[in-house]
């Protein structure tokens, strides 16, 4: 298996590149900024977000990945190409070997979406990896050795939840909600319940700053500026932690009772290592507060966020082939 030169986490909400040699390279959101009145697209990433936010009417954004899926093909291709040339600069005269990671309940059509982008987008090979596989070697986990290890993966679009043991999933399921969920929940709440309007970016904000999954005796508050749905005009409220926690109440209860259901199908020999060696959280939503007590209350298993979540996947996807080559090796 060649060595990979470049390592995409290709994510719902934003796009992480590892490069042999340098790390990570590249991080940014995934989207593309279409110009309606020429039918082009003009920008991506970083660059396309600050014009969709800074231009009114004929720039608008387009999400080629929903869920970690493809739902635009040809923007994917050519967000890929951006970002591939962009990695390889004045390497770009050589098709460089790809490993991609792809949530591990896709569709055998929907990796091959995948990896037959990454090839238009100008790849040597590709190969294609399970995100909770790269997850689990992101965070420093052995995957080589025979023992049980549980990886919890909360991306923008997807959660992956997998016991995995020499080298592969042994129980796996991955569910269609992650970070975004979290902020669609807050930016519904806010309209419901104060009539007030705001963005993507806002709601992330309170995420990051005041969001918790666990009650806490003291909750923080923020003030948020929107807009008013009923007026139009500007307007400023106070919201407080245990509001945000309601409102995204429902998505980190199912995200837990996945992990539960994962043990439930989990070997015993294997959820006995899992139980002396506890579980690790990957994924940006792995920062949200207050989600390794829960997940603890619900398992009674001890539960730990790797060192830097947010990169585990990518710097996994980099380190893939090296990793199976190593397994290959002992396995001779």
């Amino acid at each position: 298996m060649p060595v990979t030169d470049i390592g995409i986490d290709l994510g719902s909400s934003n796009i992480l590149v590892y490069s042999r040699g340098k790390g990570i390279v590249i991080r940014e959101p995934s989207v593309a900024a279409y110009d309606k009145d020429n039918d082009k697209i003009v920008a991506f990433g970083e660059e396309a977000r600050q014009m969709i936010e800074h231009t009114q009417g004929n720039i608008v954004a387009i999400r080629p990945l929903k869920s970690g899926v493809i739902s635009d093909y040809s923007v994917t291709e050519q967000l890929l190409r951006h970002f591939i040339q962009k990695t390889m600069g004045r390497r770009a005269y050589r098709k460089p070997y790809i490993s991609i990671c792809v949530p591990s309940g896709v569709t055998e059509v929907e990796r091959r979406a995948v990896e037959e982008a990454a090839y238009q987008a100008g790849a040597r090979e590709v190969t294609i990896v399970d995100e909770s596989v790269a997850a689990a070697i992101g965070a420093g986990i052995d995957i080589t050795k025979p023992v049980g290890n549980m990886i919890v993966d909360i991306g923008g679009g997807t959660t992956d939840i997998a016991v995995i043991s020499l080298g592969a999933p042994v129980v796996l399921t991955t569910i269609r909600v992650g970070g975004d969920n979290f902020d669609e929940a807050i930016t519904r709440y806010l309209r419901r319940s104060h009539s007030l309007f705001i963005g993507e970016m806002q709601a992330e904000n309170i995420k990051i700053k005041i969001g918790t999954a666990c009650k806490r005796p003291n909750p923080e508050s923020m003030q948020v500026t929107g807009r008013n749905v009923i007026t139009g005009l500007p307007k400023t409220i106070s919201i407080n932690a245990e509001e945000v926690r309601q409102a995204i109440s429902d998505s980190t209860t199912e995200i837990v009772e996945a992990v539960h259901g994962v043990l439930e199908k989990t070997p015993p020999e294997l959820a006995a290592d899992i139980s002396e060696r506890g579980i690790v959280l990957t994924g940006g939503g792995a920062l949200l507060d207050g989600f390794e007590t829960m997940i603890e209350e619900r398992t009674g298993i001890n539960v730990m966020t790797a060192e830097n979540p947010g990169n585990a996947v990518v710097i996994g996807t980099g380190l893939y082939t090296e990793k199976m080559d190593e397994l290959s090796r002992m396995e001779v």
